[in-house]
């Protein structure tokens, strides 16, 4: 066991300013305006309880292939115009982004027969498709932030 190595930067207050705007957009993603990704929908009239219910999210598809610009929300709303950075911001080996559509998914236990349903997490029907959209944009700001960090230059 290792006591941690925390290195002598050139710039440490540029690290510490990154450390605040990166604090920013992670404990206020449920307040910050969502990414303008374009809802289309192909159902209309529906009650907002069953049109923003989510099953299971999907990516789309053009020409057989995966389509990451475009997330299936439910069988009638499609996200479209995600950018394709958004992806790179990584959570423990996989994007922020897959996390969210993995997990906000109507799961059943197999042994227990439990039903884990994300719909009932909130009582603003746009909850997730709103969290979606944030994470979009927490994704895109947090690796502006990081792609601009300093050289480490470190000192010895």
């Amino acid at each position: 066991k290792m006591l941690p190595r925390i290195p002598f930067v050139g710039d440490f207050r540029a690290f510490i300013r990154a450390g605040q705007e990166l604090a920013q957009w992670h404990l206020n993603y449920e307040t910050i305006d969502p990414y303008p990704l374009q809802e289309v929908s192909n159902k209309l009239g529906l009650e907002p309880e069953q049109h923003y219910r989510v099953q299971k999210m999907t990516f789309g598809k053009t020409s057989g292939k995966l389509d990451k610009t475009t997330i299936h929300y439910n069988g009638h709303i499609t996200l479209t115009g995600i950018p394709l950075e958004a992806y790179d911001y990584v959570v423990n080996g996989k994007p922020a982004l897959e996390w969210i559509m993995e997990r906000y998914a109507v799961t059943i236990d197999k042994d227990s027969g439990i039903r884990n349903d994300p719909n009932d997490w909130s009582d603003d029907p746009r909850y997730i498709l709103d969290l979606v959209k944030r994470i979009v944009r927490v994704s895109l700001e947090t690796m502006k932030i990081v792609n601009a960090l300093p050289a480490m230059n470190e000192r010895k």
